[in-house]
């Protein structure tokens, strides 16, 4: 449980208490929208009013029920920022609310992951060159880069999506699709994610980095059992099983090949591990690739 005591009194600023107010305002605004149920709590009895309880968004934050209570009611205490970003994640705030909160709070906002930057043409030529062969580019974060028409059309076109949606990570712990296509999902998710872990030793305390880890520990069961787990691997050769809707079954080995012009990321190309599934590729190819993804996979 978090310790946030209040304020020393000293003069402040004539706007601070009308700042105040506002946090307040809004603060139960975001709490009064949301159900038991949208944070995982049961429903409980009946409630005098709509939304979560005061005490429920304290327990989900980790701070005291009476601090939390004395910042809804305007009161003039300190929040640290790590404490404002619990509170913002236990009351579900996208990232324009979040920016809101803390500014209302005076306190710098968290950074927002910046999207990777795309390819060098070169590179993409080189992917559209693999053909039939799924191929893509994703960094050590996990975000993908880019991709030829094969992984679209195996994987879906990932493209529509958000720019911070745009991970392997969410999309596997998010996205039914996901589920469907990998045969052996959870054990494709666990190394997957041992990769992640293993990578993200290089960056620890990056905002784009917790801030993946967060959301998807809050948002899938699966993602926070398997990440206390603190498995490590490295890219290596798999063979992977892929099920795909007009072509049936699909063994592919993976191969990852660092490029020279892009250091933070790297190639995967899926190649054929059998007849069955070179000639699956090629048909596969003349199929369009998917655009339906969940209101999970697109979620800001």
């Amino acid at each position: 449980m978090v310790s946030v005591t209040a304020e020393p009194r000293s003069a402040e600023p004539r706007s601070a208490e009308p700042r105040r107010a506002e946090l307040a305002a809004f603060l139960r605004s975001r709490r009064d929208r949301l159900r038991p149920e949208d944070v995982g709590l049961p429903p409980g009895g009946r409630r005098r009013t709509p939304g979560l309880r005061r005490e429920e968004v304290a327990q989900l934050a980790g701070v005291g029920v009476t601090w939390y209570t004395w910042l809804e009611q305007g009161r003039r205490i300190n929040a640290s920022p790590s404490v404002l970003d619990a509170i913002a994640r236990s009351l579900r705030l996208h990232p324009d609310e979040t920016r809101h909160l803390f500014a209302l709070s005076g306190a710098t906002p968290p950074e927002r992951p910046i999207p990777p930057t795309p390819v060098d043409p070169v590179i993409q030529r080189v992917l559209d060159a693999l053909e039939p062969y799924p191929a893509n580019v994703v960094t050590p974060r996990y975000d993908l880069v880019a991709a030829n028409r094969s992984a679209r059309a195996l994987m879906g076109d990932w493209r529509v999506l958000p720019g911070h949606r745009r991970n392997v990570l969410w999309l596997l712990f998010t996205e039914p699709a996901w589920r469907t296509m990998m045969v052996d999902w959870e054990s494709e998710a666990a190394h997957s994610l041992a990769l992640f872990r293993g990578a993200s030793a290089d960056h620890v305390g990056e905002p784009a980095w917790t801030g993946l880890v967060h959301e998807l520990t809050e948002v899938s069961p699966d993602f926070a059992a398997m990440w206390s787990d603190h498995a490590v691997a490295s890219p290596g050769s798999r063979v992977k099983l892929f099920r795909h809707p007009g072509v049936g079954l699909l063994r592919l080995e993976t191969t990852s090949l660092w490029l020279r012009e892009r250091p933070d990321a790297r190639m995967v190309v899926y190649t054929a591990a059998d007849a069955d599934a070179e000639e699956a590729l090629r048909r596969m190819r003349e199929l369009p690739a998917s655009t339906e993804w969940s209101g999970a996979a697109r979620r800001d």
